[in-house]
């Protein structure tokens, strides 16, 4: 058998998996790990940055083999799949029938069953919420019980922790989830340079109201009077045009350098290329779907770009009141480190509530990027920048960290001691083991 990593590959510890194509292959994979004494996991697509899908015994049930659909009803848009269906999957089917998911993250490789236990978010935050608030119910295989049906009126407490709550309240076996009519599958899309944090909420205020997908990019090496300069992006679905799915050219990363390929030099260059070119004028252009939501999807495995020592992704979110000094505060600590990466997120979350317990937006702002690993990063910049977000009530994105403090999890989501009383006793992840141990 293969053995698994996490995508950031940090911690690097290899989980050693057991296939899973049928629904009794989770009970019978549950059972037999429980003879062995071992506690598991469940390994979708293993798209989590950090450690919160690895399990704390290194062997996993994995689940990408569960990829089928189940029903589909092309009327309401509900359609119920196995959870190792993907987005890419689910959207070869619906986008011909003129629906779209309701939210996506980054990329469209997810399985349903780890979207729905990290509880994604996308672009529309602000119109739409989280992944969580579109789930009508699932389905759900514990070691304790017979095989459930979760919903917000049956099972609902197990429902509830299971929506963002990291798999450890039973394997998700399938879902049933209500996507949004478009007319089109293109794009229109407006592209915005700003020069400061400032010019960001500014235009954030006023645009996001437009819009139903908003995002910016922002260049984290930027200081002194450029410090939060970057460039906004939003867009809607077109009312007339194709409803057609892409299939764009894709790169690979063939090998994994020996070391990083994010350093200074390259990070300064490409941030500094990438603002400029972009206008202070809005530049509005209608194009495919797939370039707006998965631009990193167009080159497969670019993880590797960081080396063999792989990368941590820092995401988090400051709330309203404390959004812009926050969110400068951790710019200037980025800035003054010399790390970062080119891939820095910046967007707006609403205050649309999840029905998880561990669901991580809240009403305010969230940066997110990554940084090659290194020992300076974990000892030096993480615990600057966790002091920031402590400081200011935010909280850091269990999907994405490999490094947050059991203190700072619990006083961040003080709902994970409802988790832990429904957890499977037989799932357990090195993410929950160190959180809450």
């Amino acid at each position: 058998m293969p053995t698994l990593l996490s995508w950031g590959r940090h911690p690097q510890t290899p989980q050693t998996p057991t296939p899973c194509h049928w629904p009794d292959d989770l009970s019978r994979g549950l059972a037999d790990l429980q003879r062995q004494g071992r506690t598991t996991l469940a390994y979708g697509a293993g798209l989590s940055y950090g450690d919160s899908g690895l399990a704390a015994s290194d062997h996993v049930l994995h689940t990408i083999g569960l990829d089928r659909f189940i029903a589909a009803d092309w009327q309401t848009g509900r359609v119920t799949a196995q959870a190792g269906v993907t987005f890419e999957q689910m959207l070869s089917v619906s986008i011909p029938r003129g629906w779209y998911l309701p939210v996506s993250p980054g990329t469209k490789y997810v399985t349903l069953g780890g979207a729905i236990a990290n509880d994604v978010h996308g672009k529309n935050h602000h119109r739409h919420g989280t992944l969580g608030r579109h789930i009508v119910r699932l389905g759900l295989r514990r070691s304790d019980r017979a095989p459930l049906v979760c919903s917000a009126t049956d099972e609902t407490a197990l429902f509830r922790a299971t929506i963002g709550g990291l798999g450890l309240t039973g394997l998700i076996e399938w879902a049933e989830v209500k996507l949004m009519p478009i007319r089109s599958s293109r794009i229109r899309s407006v592209t915005q340079r700003f020069d400061t944090l400032d010019e960001f909420f500014a235009l954030s205020a006023t645009l996001d109201l437009q819009h139903e997908f908003c995002v910016s990019w922002i260049d984290c090496g930027a200081a002194g009077r450029s410090l939060g300069r970057g460039v906004y992006m939003a867009g809607d679905f077109a009312d007339e045009g194709p409803l057609e799915v892409a299939h764009p050219r894709r790169l690979t990363m063939p090998v994994t350098p020996p070391v990083s390929l994010v350093n200074r030099a390259t990070v300064r260059a490409f941030n500094a290329l990438y603002w400029r070119h972009a206008t202070r004028t809005p530049t509005v252009r209608t194009g495919s779907y797939a370039p707006f939501f998965y631009p990193l999807d167009s080159v497969l495995q670019w993880n590797r770009i960081y080396g063999p020592a792989g990368f941590q992704q820092y995401q988090c979110v400051i709330p309203e009141a404390s959004a812009r000094d926050g969110i400068a505060a951790l710019l200037r600590e980025i800035a003054a480190s010399g790390l970062g990466s080119p891939l820095a997120v910046l967007k707006r979350c609403s205050d649309l509530a999840s029905p998880g317990l561990l669901s991580f937006p809240m009403a305010g702002t969230t940066l997110a990027l990554d940084f090659p690993h290194s020992d300076r990063l974990t000892h030096d910049l993480f615990p600057r920048l966790d002091a920031v977000v402590r400081n200011a009530g935010g909280r850091l994105y269990p999907a994405k960290d490999a490094h947050m403090s059991a203190r700072d999890f619990q006083d961040s989501y003080p709902a994970w001691t409802a988790v832990e009383a429904l957890r499977d006793p037989q799932l357990l992840s090195r993410f929950w083991q160190r959180v809450t141990r």
